[in-house]
């Protein structure tokens, strides 16, 4: 059997610019098929209670956003954590959350900081919680707030599925920083990432799951040679 297709931190970002300018998908269209791919396979888990989606800034949060979405018109109760100003949000993240926005699902801002008390009510009774905080843009530890609010996360026992990668775990190394996601399940993007081979990053991915994106095939083929 071949060895599964892997993409670097710079390959990611190849085939998103790629796709948006030279074959004309719209990166909303992308950020679309990622949200609703990690739905169709949150999904299979016929989730009881609240999937409580933790989301950053950055196109990360907008497949959360994008998530919450699709679990709601599937009837599924969501709630989503805010670690940034709405106003910060650009491009298609922001888009997706004023959409979110009007379809009334339940949005806390927790803005840049921590408040582990406020935290621990949201994720009371959670079923899954979704970490849709740092992308595969990130490098090196996690910076405060992110680096407790990890911490509370991970020492929940809720079942975590990553977005793309546990947040904290770098894309290329698979080196884990201080503190990192402990996923029991990733949905990545397009292909695994390189990091995932590591040794290292195994605590933390949990089974992976590879979502297209609908990026054309020959856009990986051009990107890999």
């Amino acid at each position: 059997m071949a060895d599964p297709l892997t993409l670097t931190r710079e390959q990611v970002r190849r085939v998103d610019r790629l796709a948006i300018e030279e074959y004309g998908i719209s990166g909303l269209v992308l950020m679309e098929n990622a949200g609703r791919g990690v739905a169709d396979v949150l999904s299979r888990h016929k989730p009881r209670g609240p999937v409580v989606i933790c989301c950053g800034t950055g196109n990360n949060a907008g497949d959360g956003f994008v998530l919450a979405r699709h679990l709601e018109l599937r009837g599924v109760a969501c709630r989503v954590l805010l670690w940034a100003n709405p106003s910060a949000l650009r491009g298609d993240a922001a888009v997706n959350f004023r959409i979110l926005q009007k379809a009334d699902v339940p949005v806390e801002v927790f803005a840049e900081g921590h408040d582990a008390a406020r935290l621990e009510t949201m994720l009371d009774g959670a079923s899954w919680i979704v970490d849709a905080l740092l992308g595969t843009g990130a490098k090196g530890d996690p910076r405060s707030p992110l680096d407790r609010v990890i911490d509370q996360l991970n020492a929940t026992g809720v079942p975590i599925l990553a977005v793309d990668l546990p947040s904290g775990l770098d894309c290329d190394s698979g080196k884990p920083g201080a503190p990192t996601i402990r996923a029991v399940e990733t949905c990545t993007f397009v292909a695994l990432k390189t990091g995932f081979a590591s040794p290292a990053a195994k605590p933390y991915t949990g089974a992976v799951h590879v979502c297209d994106i609908g990026a054309p095939r020959k856009i990986m083929d051009r990107v890999l040679g």
